[in-house]
């Protein structure tokens, strides 16, 4: 199949399937990589703009009831000092980012469902929804019940994202415990829409045994779930967990999963213009200089600077080489303006920057 021929027909806007997807994913030359590249960040400046949209990342809790074979705060991980932010200690983190001018949070943390649990994200949200800023609220705290779903969205929190880590189940029973169900991840997805949720979702690239049609089936997951939001990056493993200690690192395997993952961003962008897509920071943990830069030029258009706590940092390491541990937020801030003005993008301040998808998938517009 040729590969300019796929391209072309992506860029016109024709509807690829699996085949053709893994085609893109696997450009014969740098100069084909480049024509990938350059097709997708057009199409994110043409409908997008050269704008990068911001979110102050909170990550107010590492307690998890999951034990998910990858992560660094799974259950069993005994490494971690386990923590909860208090309520006034994410209000404040989310009134930096509102200072800051990011226009939006995400609270993150582990896994959990319990009452408890759930009254303290609601009232974090509805804290977070009163303060005196234009602040989009993204939660990230895995799979709930509907009415759960429905309590934070009433409280204020506008967008949600649920990693699936591989669309198949082959490959996610692999890399968790049999607790864990893939239709249950899938039906979380679902009930998030059915709460009216902007709804994300996202992938690790370079998984072992992952092969680039499996990436490329991600892709049509991503498009066939009708997702408003992406957020993948390349697998690093983590050596305190047991895929980290099956699977280490060899020379050379952390460069070919980022250019991996940003071939999956660019063709993510090229068969879904309309969603955001984040610039993860696993894309600056394994190139501290140009990671999520890269990404941005690949056709992202989101970037999460981290607002929490810098004494938490280093209990929440979902994998190795997780970038500025003993950074505070206003140096992280700085950093990144002036990486964004040095390849041409202007960072949205004071938006939410909410996904055009959305709005065309619900039909407010």
């Amino acid at each position: 199949m040729d590969y300019s021929a796929v391209l072309n027909k992506s860029v016109s806007g024709g509807k690829l399937d699996v085949s053709e997807i893994a085609v893109l994913l696997s450009p014969p030359d740098k100069e084909c990589e480049k024509a990938l590249f350059d097709a997708a960040y057009k199409c994110k400046c043409e409908l997008l703009g050269r704008v990068v949209n911001l979110r102050g990342l909170i990550e107010f809790s590492n307690i998890c009831t999951r034990d998910c074979y990858y992560c660094g705060i799974r259950k069993s991980n005994t490494v971690p000092c386990r923590y909860t932010m208090s309520i006034n200690e994410i209000v404040h983190a989310a009134e930096l980012a509102g200072v800051y001018g990011y226009g939006s949070v995400v609270l993150q943390s582990g896994e959990r469902s319990d009452a408890g649990f759930v009254d303290f994200v609601e009232e974090a949200v509805r804290r977070i929804a009163e303060l005196p800023y234009e602040l989009g609220i993204t939660l990230s705290c895995g799979e709930e019940t509907l009415e759960t779903y429905r309590r934070w969205r009433r409280a204020g929190a506008t967008r949600y994202l649920l990693r699936i880590e591989s669309s198949s189940e082959k490959i996610f029973s692999r890399i968790h415990p049999a607790e864990s169900s893939f239709a249950e991840r899938k039906a979380a997805l679902k009930r998030l829409q059915q709460a009216d949720f902007q709804t994300g979702s996202g992938v690790m690239i370079g998984l072992p045994e992952q092969s680039v049609e499996d990436l490329a089936a991600d892709i049509i997951f991503f498009r066939e779930t009708d997702l408003d939001m992406i957020g993948m990056g390349p697998y690093i493993p983590q050596e305190d967990t047991p895929m980290g200690k099956e699977f280490p690192d060899r020379e050379g395997d952390a460069v070919k999963r980022l250019e991996l993952a940003l071939r999956m961003i660019a063709v993510t962008r090229l068969v879904i213009p309309d969603v955001n897509i984040a610039a993860t920071t696993a894309l600056q943990a394994i190139d501290p200089v140009s990671g999520r830069e890269r990404g941005i030029l690949a056709g992202a258009n989101v970037i999460m600077p981290n607002v929490g706590d810098v004494s938490h940092r280093k209990d929440y390491q979902l994998y190795n080489g997780k970038p500025g541990l003993d950074e505070n937020s206003r140096a992280i801030r700085q950093k990144l303006v002036e990486s964004l003005a040095a390849i041409g993008e202007t960072p949205r301040f004071d938006g939410t920057g909410d996904p055009l998808h959305y709005f065309k998938r619900t039909k407010k517009i």
